[in-house]
């Protein structure tokens, strides 16, 4: 709402030193034409007001207007195009140079984040790779029964349906897989007794708290997987504090790198491996070869990062590779933490 508020506020301001001070734009190509500020009526000297930082050149065009608009919601401007190439191929230049003081010429780390993260899951949505949320505890045709009771009835069900059918036709193929799977699923139950399948059916931990919370999983999964799906997005900036403490430990003996530069580093990063994310979804669905969608989502996350850290902490080759590979490790852990996190606010929300 500031910006918005600021951008009603500067439009208002510069309408009226535009009417006191110089000349009317020029409606007919959408250009402003002045000697003046628009905003503080100061004289112009250069490409920009040296005053009040506005630019000289304005633009009353409905391109101009798209790209505010767009530059107001995610916050980037050209700068994306010198940052992205740098982001993929020079991830630890980019990094040395924005934590060294060159901000003008990159998008800053939580704007590139911000983006990727809304573009990522804007794009599994579009895709339908989000988690399937129409779940319903055994009652539809592939579901799973989770008690023992639940598994009985549906096969006795699945089997009177399988005894209508014609045998060797394609429907009764699929039900007969139906029988195989409940008649397994009842046999894995059944293996379970007294606190296990207590515990199997989701509530017996022996923590109130959790056990009501396990309770409404079981009750209705749809709105739980939609809750984690939601804080996913919600709390995805989670992911940056959380990565904090492991890189600190990759370098808490080097004085020089603190936790700015740890904080740069990481969220260049999770933006990177949002968009590589993207392109992989992208060319699932488009068809690509397996090897291809595979190779981008394990042998690329793991290059980046090794370039990445060698070149933004200025490492020997041997030191990246230690590090890359405490990297990954402690990668498995925040994801382990983060999802559990996402485990109990879905519990307690």
């Amino acid at each position: 709402m500031n910006d918005i508020s600021d951008g009603i506020g500067g439009t208002a301001m510069g309408g009226s030193h535009s009417r006191a001070a110089g000349p009317q734009p020029n409606a007919g190509d959408g250009h402003f034409h002045e000697t003046t500020c628009l905003n503080c009526g100061t004289q112009l000297v250069g490409s920009h007001c040296h005053e009040c930082g506005q630019e000289a050149h304005l633009h009353r065009t409905v391109g101009a207007f798209l790209h505010d608009m767009m530059h107001g919601v995610l916050h980037l401007d050209g700068k994306i195009w010198r940052t992205l190439p740098m982001l993929v191929l020079k991830p630890g230049h980019l990094t040395r140079e924005y934590i060294d003081g060159k901000r003008r010429s990159h998008v800053s780390p939580i704007a590139l984040f911000l983006f990727s993260v809304f573009a990522m899951f804007a794009v599994f949505s579009m895709v339908g790779l989000s988690v399937p949320t129409d779940l319903r505890n055994g009652t539809a045709e592939g579901d799973v029964p989770v008690s023992i009771e639940d598994a009985e009835a549906e096969l006795e069900a699945a089997r009177a349906r399988l005894a209508t059918l014609e045998e060797g036709s394609e429907d009764y193929a699929i039900a007969a897989t139906r029988v195989e799977n409940l008649e397994t699923a009842r046999n894995v139950l059944q293996g379970f007794s007294g606190e296990q399948t207590a515990r199997f059916n989701l509530g017996g931990t022996g923590i109130a708290q959790i056990d009501k919370g396990l309770t409404k999983w079981r009750e209705n999964p749809s709105l739980m997987i939609y809750k984690l799906q939601s804080s996913g997005y919600k709390f995805s900036w989670l992911l940056i504090p959380l990565s904090l403490p492991f890189m600190w430990l990759m370098f808490f003996w080097k004085p020089q790198f603190g936790m700015y530069d740890h904080s740069v580093f990481v969220t260049y990063s999770i933006a990177f491996m949002s968009l590589l994310f993207i392109v992989a979804s992208l060319l699932a669905v488009a068809g690509a070869p397996g090897w291809i969608v595979t190779t981008l989502c394990t042998a690329v996350p793991v290059l980046h990062i090794y370039k990445q850290l060698r070149y933004g902490y200025l490492l020997t080759r041997a030191g990246a590779l230690v590090r890359t590979s405490a990297a990954l490790v402690f990668v498995s852990l925040v994801l382990i933490l983060f999802l559990s996190i996402l485990f109990l606010l879905g519990i307690w929300g």
